[in-house]
């Protein structure tokens, strides 16, 4: 059987994939869309992460195709229900890279609250910015809003809680009865809520067209002034040019995005002047840990399918 790499995947696991099938390892194909529909004509499986759209002519084409597997958890790029048409497996990684992305969370919410560490290049050439820097805050006490409560979300909930903070969560497809909010120790709320209360507000929610803009002019203005907003969920789930005059207007005490609704993030968007904005190119998840264990999961469940297990 075949199977054709179209982006990274670490290498022991693509060893693994070479010593039981005829593999094709090519991580750039995705910027190669005539190679790729060339590559996947005859795959028997294709191994993607978030940039390789498995929909349209690529799926059509794929006329062998029976396993997809997503070096990611997101499945926004693969046309889901065609594959299940067509009795493809699509796999993804669940929980390999959560705790990378749970890390991002809090570690990008501690710098933003704290705003002291943007001052290298002023303390080295002389300048002392001391009283400037002053008036940072401390996580601890905080309330944080996690929107999706999910693998991710429980992940992140845990790390704030272990600094001190107070968790609370919306999630549309947990009951408010669920007794998972009493052995997570956090408590359910409904979006407008969460929004109002939280210092620090968290998205995980896949993009969908409940969650499309989710985030926009009116949500952003409901939270509490100062908040932070982090978003490693996708990029359409928040609306970027109503985040940017938030931020502008000092409503947002600050933000982190590592999700874009266009990436890489175009010229000129609205994002590029607003203050307290971290930008990251979605790298929430990537990690050495988390690159070796979501390559591992992968490899072994494509495998696995490709053997009937």
């Amino acid at each position: 059987m075949r199977i054709v790499i179209t982006e990274f995947m670490d290498a022991p696991a693509v060893a693994a994939l070479a010593g039981a099938h005829d593999t094709r390892y090519l991580p750039d194909l995705v910027d190669r869309p005539e190679a790729l529909a060339i590559e996947s004509a005859d795959a028997d499986a294709l191994v993607v992460r978030n940039r390789t759209q498995v929909r349209g002519a690529l799926l059509a084409g794929a006329r062998r195709l029976r396993v997809v597997g997503r070096l990611g958890v997101g499945l926004d790029n693969i046309d889901v229900a065609a594959c299940e048409a067509r009795g493809i497996a699509v796999i993804p990684a669940s929980g390999a890279n959560a705790q990378a992305v749970a890390e991002y969370v809090i570690g990008t919410a501690l710098v933003l609250l704290r705003g002291a560490y943007g001052s290298s290049a002023d303390v080295a050439a002389g300048r002392w910015p001391r009283a400037a820097l002053s008036s940072g805050r401390e996580i601890a006490g905080k309330t944080l809003g996690v929107v999706g409560f999910g693998d991710i979300g429980r992940r992140v909930a845990r790390l704030g809680r272990a600094l001190g903070m107070r968790a609370i969560a919306h999630d549309v497809a947990v009951s408010a009865h669920s007794p998972l909010w009493r052995d997570e120790a956090v408590e359910p709320r409904d979006l407008d809520a969460l929004l109002a209360a939280a210092d620090v507000v968290t998205l995980h929610v896949p993009l969908v067209d409940a969650t499309r803009r989710l985030i926009d002019a009116r949500a952003l203005a409901s939270m509490r002034r100062g908040a932070i907003l982090v978003n490693t969920a996708r990029g359409g789930v928040v609306d970027e040019a109503a985040l940017a005059a938030a931020l502008a207007s000092g409503q947002l005490g600050g933000a982190a995005l590592d999700v874009f609704e266009q990436e890489p993030l175009p010229a000129g968007s609205a994002l590029a002047e607003a203050p307290n904005l971290l930008l990251t190119p979605h790298v929430a998840g990537l990690t050495q840990e988390a690159n070796q264990r979501v390559s591992t999961m992968i490899a072994e469940r494509v495998l696995a399918a490709l053997a009937g297990r």
